[in-house]
């Protein structure tokens, strides 16, 4: 199986999840992150999620499925431990031609999960294609061990600066080469030895007057 890679905004996007249990949990928290809608469906619910729909992050429904859950939704996960419940809503997601994704199951999915190292806006995903999920965490713990959350403050800083020349000259081109010289001037490892000084050093000597450290992250 070949997989399409994909970052998907799901932002204010409707979402089911089927499965109030550990499994159902996990994949909750991951689409509140990203912002989603979340409705849950389960006649039994974790604590946590007890908790969700209490301060209204989620909507709650405990009871069992119906294939009417599935009405005006952009996406379903599946997370029960009844595989004939499992085969039922991916059979009712395809009809509706819904991104659907059963806990473990890739053979019934038409999208698999990666495993996931987030850093601010830095996003890494592992994919064994189903293969070996133990492998994909193996390799997602070697990569937060080498890339910390420096990266999370660069890609901040980053962002502020191109929005910043984005508002003083509309030329995405002409900002690549300055960009480059940050990178390979090792704003990277300043940010990580936290040199501010120098921080400040190199943001003038690339971009001139007005790009300063505090001020940039505060933007």
């Amino acid at each position: 199986m070949r997989y399409y890679p994909i970052c998907l905004d799901i932002r204010d996007r409707c979402c089911l999840v089927v499965g109030g249990g550990s499994v159902g949990t996990r994949k909750v928290k991951t689409l509140l992150d990203c912002g989603a809608r979340v409705t849950v469906v389960s006649p039994d619910i974790s604590e946590r999620l007890e908790e969700l729909a209490r301060h209204e992050r989620v909507e709650l429904k405990q009871r069992a499925y119906r294939a009417g859950d599935l009405k005006g939704m952009f996406l379903v996960v599946g997370a029960t431990d009844d595989e004939n419940l499992n085969r039922q809503i991916s059979r009712d997601a395809e009809k509706l031609n819904l991104l659907c994704n059963i806990a473990d199951r890739p053979e019934i999915c038409n999208f698999i999960l990666p495993s996931i190292v987030h850093r601010g806006d830095l996003t890494i995903s592992i994919s064994t294609s189903g293969k070996s999920p133990a492998m994909a965490k193996k390799l997602r713990k070697e990569l937060e061990m080498q890339y910390g959350e420096e990266y999370a403050v660069f890609f901040r800083l980053m962002g502020a600066i191109r929005k910043k020349l984005l508002r003083r000259r509309h030329e995405p081109e002409a900002h690549k080469p300055l960009f480059e010289q940050l990178i390979n001037n090792g704003l990277l490892d300043l940010i990580r030895n936290d040199r501010k000084e120098d921080i400040n050093t190199l943001l003038y000597n690339v971009l001139g007057e007005g790009y300063r450290y505090d001020e940039l992250m505060q933007s």
